[in-house]
């Protein structure tokens, strides 16, 4: 009777996979693209979110022990790969935090009704590093786990959402589309990515980036009713309900940003033009700004710790060296070694606020940075699905994509590996030289270095990580 009262019926899946993926922080990069984010969007998900979902269901069910995406392609390619996958997912926390702290600075501008000062490039590095480092310590002196809890996504993301689709909807009754934003009129042609004006396309790795986290989906399957049909089902409706809450809202903040003027992030700019086109007090602003910097800030919190833990886990594995000290956590089950060591890596990432003074180049190099990164371990995962089908065909697949053969599963894998292959070509095609350069040469760097480290792996690394776990013990 208990376990029947842990299922979950397809509503409930329905809206727990959307919370993955829920985020007001990309609605300025699709507001930028106009009315062709609606192609953009719909290309994302065909090839990018349904393929993970999908692979996820199967890889989740069929290898359900503690790891994820690391035991997944541990499983298929081997403890080399597995450590690659478990490394990548941590250190696209790199770029990632300082592109999610970067819309602090101007939050707090906008609470204290102060706009140019939270634009200022000084501002917000300022703000990225005082608040991220804030952070990390109360994390590493206190149980930052059981503050906040879901009250992060609640004023993060939940109610600006919908004081945002409020607002939004008001201001175009009362305004219509206006012809000098970002939306413009419509007409079929804009549907489709102008080939001669690259510069939406820099958005694109941006609008994909929204549905990473949607793999997470695949844990919920074993408590599911009917699993395979209300998995594919669920996945199938999350999805278009992602595609209509982020459209809906990038249409209407498009429609309210002036054509070259979107601060991208600002998630308050629009706000502010709502205020004046219904007349409005800016109040309304102020409070919204610091609703969502709260809500940023609890969860930055989770993130510090969470991803953490994988790396602590590989460290015990005796897959880092142990005069790295990752092995060791206090008494919150936190790595101290772990946190300080991607809080530094974090700050330096954090310094391109210093050296570049566009904030909005910044913002899209973090993006860009963070999507490369993300993708590779998407590509990982589509790889390991090929492979497991061939060389253990006959393990129990709980959720099987197609009911007999391989064909299904490789067409969504295929159909992944060339969506990412299309989303990092737009990319960087529609990059400036400087940032692409940027964007490569971390990758390259972060994807080398595990490398390296396996390479040079050797017994002792398990030897002094278990004589430390020892001696911890006893002690």
């Amino acid at each position: 009777m208990n376990k029947q009262a842990t299922k979950l019926g397809l509503g409930t899946f329905i809206g727990m996979t959307m919370a993955l993926c829920a985020t007001v922080r990309s609605i300025p990069s699709v507001a930028a693209t106009g009315w062709s984010q609606i192609t953009y969007m719909i290309f994302a998900v065909l090839f990018f979110a349904l393929p993970v979902a999908l692979i996820s269901g199967e890889l989740g069910t069929m290898l359900q022990a503690d790891g994820g995406p690391q035991l997944w392609v541990k499983t298929a390619l081997g403890e080399k790969w597995g450590f690659v996958t478990a490394w990548l997912l941590w250190v696209q926390m790199f770029p990632g935090m300082v592109m999610v702290a970067s819309t602090i600075g101007p939050l707090w501008g906008n609470t204290f009704g102060n706009v140019p000062l939270g634009n200022n490039h000084w501002f917000i590095l300022a703000n990225i590093l005082g608040f991220y480092w804030l952070i990390t310590v109360l994390n590493l002196r206190f149980d930052m786990a059981k503050v906040g809890g879901n009250v992060g996504v609640w004023l993060g993301v939940y109610i600006p959402i919908v004081i945002m689709l409020v607002m939004g909807i008001a201001a175009l009754f009362k305004e219509g589309i206006d012809p000098a934003s970002y939306l413009g009129t419509f007409s079929v042609s804009k549907l489709i990515p102008n080939l001669g004006n690259l510069q939406t396309l820099q958005y694109f790795a941006a609008i994909s980036f929204i549905y990473t986290g949607i793999e997470m989906s695949s844990v919920f399957i074993p408590r599911l009713h009917n699993a395979k049909k209300t998995y594919t089902r669920g996945i199938f409706v999350a999805l278009v309900g992602l595609i209509l809450m982020n459209i809906l809202n990038g249409i209407l903040v498009a429609n309210a940003v002036p054509n070259g003027q979107i601060q991208l992030s600002n998630i308050t700019q629009p706000i502010l033009l709502w205020c004046q086109i219904l007349g409005w007090p800016t109040i309304i602003a102020n409070i919204f700004s610091f609703m969502v910097v709260i809500g940023v800030l609890i969860q930055l919190s989770a993130w510090v710790t969470g991803p953490s833990k994988t790396m602590t886990q590989v460290a015990r594995d005796g897959q880092l060296p142990a005069s790295f000290g990752y092995h060791k956590v206090n008494k919150y089950g936190v790595s101290r070694n772990v946190v300080l060591t991607q809080s530094i890596c974090i700050s330096l990432f954090a310094l391109l606020y210093g050296v570049m003074k566009n904030v909005n180049n910044v913002f899209l190099t973090l993006t860009n940075a963070t999507t490369v990164i993300y993708a590779l371990v998407y590509i990982l995962i589509a790889i390991a699905l090929i492979k497991l089908r061939q060389t253990q065909p006959d393990l129990e697949r709980p959720y099987r994509l197609g009911k007999t053969g391989n064909a299904l599963a490789y067409t969504v894998s295929y159909a992944l590996i060339f969506g990412i292959v299309v989303i990092i070509a737009a990319t960087f095609l529609a990059s400036d030289l400087l940032q692409s350069i940027f964007v490569i040469a971390i990758t390259l760097i972060l994807f080398i270095i595990p490398l390296i480290i396996d390479r040079n792996k050797n017994k002792e690394w398990m030897i002094q990580v278990q004589a430390d776990l020892q001696s911890t013990n006893n002690f």
